[in-house]
């Protein structure tokens, strides 16, 4: 197999690992029914989290070192 078909391969499952697992983060926040200020402290810090963690692996597939090591 190519390798850039490859790595683009890998990319999508990561994408589908990270979004299913930040969904259910989100859609858990939701259920349990968190007062109103810790209900939008916790959502942004998912947000954030999960931005941090696709903006890492996007920059370790532009070929600069990644900040966390996710393998």
């Amino acid at each position: 197999m190519d390798m850039s078909l490859q790595g683009l391969l890998g990319l999508i499952v990561w994408f589908a690992i990270i979004g299913g697992v930040f969904y259910l983060l989100w859609w858990l926040i939701g259920y349990i029914g968190l007062p109103a200020p810790f209900d939008k402290v916790l959502r942004i810090i998912v947000a954030i989290v999960c931005v941090v963690i696709l903006v890492n692996l996007l920059l370790g597939f532009a070929g600069t070192s990644p900040i966390l090591k996710l393998k």
